[in-house]
């Protein structure tokens, strides 16, 4: 069920074996940490298939983070290139594998009013090839790109202004053009590249506040992962447009038109934030999307994939003085440019309780969620505390309760985080009712085990497995090489610092019986609260 939830939200692009059937993936994450790793929802959804490779030994056993901070210190180069690109290098030679990771700092929430989609689209289209990657003649291909695009804007003109003739010789034209211009694409030629050099895990994603760009390679394929990655970014050309905006419309049908979960959950983002661009779905509007040209994806590319708004990790067994020397000879082609400045409005306190109600052909759900303060906060590892203790696993408190002992929920599931962290978000519950039973009943079980947080202490012992779980399951989403990528670039750029990856253990330590009850008095109460009661209708 959880999946399901997610799946309508947080907007996905799968391209495992090349194809973009699916709006999600998975990164290879524990699922236990809602929010520890990069936002609640990704740590669910992100579980793609990467080969396994030997970690630096990080035993969560240990009193001390420092000496798993040690060793990282120890492997890790940082350097930043003159057009201001940084790059993230930690070495690990146990096995002759790299995964590369590009992390641009954009998203959902940069994107204009009217425009949205576009961070998502433009995702699907970085992998379409350059000017000599994915074409069989670019000098003919152009002109046939520039006139679609022209066609497409007079269309819907005629279509705004009801004419329906000119509309139909348009569209003729459109058609015969699209042909022609499709039989000069050499189809997923960057993935076909890929697979033939031995790179597995070709896929990106994105989220509210970035973009992700990722695969790995063969330790001895460095140079040509520095050929692909830079050119696709320093002269990528956004063929298909027409064909993939199809693609993501039919992406936004089935995941929220045609889903009544995907629904309500963007009601509930549109109910709980006011102003915040969190309020609007990564992968955008459906007129919006229909809206979307390729001038449109082309400035939003050139406003935020500039280099100081890039940063790169690269784990595996490389040479950090070799990395630096390629990127300087790949990478340093990118001109320095500032990146644009998204205006992010503030979300205002929430003065009173929001409440709405759906009604559609489906089972019965409840969602109650609150607004809490984004990653850097010093309470940042309280929420993720209490997010653990109520709704994380079978041993959870929401599980043990609705589920097992008063069997009112066949699910019942948390997140912390949610649509995203980097800004102020939200702690949302959320649960299915089992037969007999309704959302209100679910409302009242979960204000009882909510208001227990605020009344009483946890005791010892379920702290400490809480934390217990949290640490390791931190420490196990480090075992990878893409897992390491990740997470290093996570805290690099919501945080300032990867260091703050290790901080985080400790902080998760630090927390005390009474920082819970503090946390939860101050979030829990009925003006943060927002509330919505998904309702079978009938026929």
């Amino acid at each position: 069920m959880t999946y399901s939830i997610l799946d309508s939200w947080k907007s996905k692009t799968n391209k495992s074996q090349f194809r973009y059937s699916q709006l999600f993936h998975k990164f290879p994450f524990s699922p236990v940490l809602h929010r520890l790793l990069i936002s609640a929802l990704a740590v669910m959804i992100f579980c793609l298939g990467v080969i396994p490779q030997a970690a630096i030994a990080l035993e969560p056993t240990q009193s001390s983070v420092q000496p798993y901070l040690d060793q990282v210190v120890n492997q890790l180069t940082e350097f930043r290139l003159d057009n201001g690109l940084k790059f993230i290098v930690l070495e690990r030679h146990q096995a002759p594998v790299v995964s590369f990771l590009t992390y641009a700092d954009v998203g959902g929430i940069d994107e204009s009013d009217g425009k949205t989609g576009v961070a998502h689209f433009l995702e699907h289209l970085a992998f379409k090839g350059t000017k000599r990657i994915g074409t069989i003649d670019y000098k003919a291909e152009k002109p046939l790109l520039e006139s679609l695009e022209q066609l497409d804007t007079q269309i819907r003109t005629a279509k705004s202004q009801g004419k329906k003739d000119d509309l139909a010789k348009l569209e003729t034209k459109f058609k015969s053009l699209e042909s022609q211009a499709l039989k000069l694409v050499k189809q997923n030629e960057i993935g076909q590249i890929v697979e033939q050099a031995g790179g597995v895990g070709l896929n990106a994603n994105t989220s509210t506040e970035a973009t992700r760009y990722f695969y790995s390679f063969p330790a001895n394929k460095l140079e040509l992962w520095m050929s692909l990655e830079s050119e696709r970014f320093l002269d990528p050309v956004f063929r298909e447009f027409y064909k993939e905006k199809d693609v993501i419309l039919e992406e936004r049908r089935m995941r929220v038109e045609n889903s009544p979960v995907g629904l309500m959950v963007e009601k509930f983002i549109d109910t709980a934030f006011k102003v915040h661009p969190y309020r609007r779905p990564v992968i955008g509007y459906d007129e919006d999307i229909r809206n979307l040209s390729p001038t449109d994806v082309k400035q939003f590319f050139d406003s935020y994939y500039v280099p100081n708004n890039l940063v790169i990790a690269i784990v595996g067994d490389v040479k950090p003085n070799e990395v630096k020397k390629l990127a300087q000879v790949y990478f340093g082609r990118y001109p320095a440019k500032l990146k644009a400045q998204a205006k992010i409005t503030p979300e205002p306190k929430q003065t009173e309780p929001r409440e709405f109600t759906l009604k559609l052909p489906t089972q019965p759900w409840y969602f109650q969620g609150y607004h809490r303060p984004g990653i850097t906060h010093p309470d940042n590892a309280v929420y993720d505390i209490i997010g653990s203790l109520l709704s994380d696993g079978r041993t959870s408190r929401l599980y043990k309760s609705l589920v097992e002992k008063q069997s009112l929920a066949l699910a019942a599931h948390g997140v912390s985080g949610f649509p995203g962290d980097k800004y102020p978000n939200l702690m949302l519950f959320y649960a299915l009712t089992s037969p007999g039973h309704t959302v209100d009943d679910l409302a009242i079980a979960l204000g009882k085990e909510i208001e227990k947080l605020k009344i009483e202490p946890v005791s010892t012992t379920e702290l400490q497995r809480v934390k217990t779980q949290a640490r390791a399951g931190l420490l196990r989403s480090l075992d990878s090489n893409m897992g390491m990528a990740q997470q290093l670039l996570e805290y690099e750029v919501k945080t300032g610092s990867w260091r703050n990856l290790f901080k985080q253990l400790e902080n998760i330590a630090a927390v005390t019986p009474a920082d819970i009850q503090r946390v939860a008095q101050v979030t829990f109460t009925r003006e943060n609260c927002t509330v919505g009661k998904l309702l079978s209708k009938e026929g």
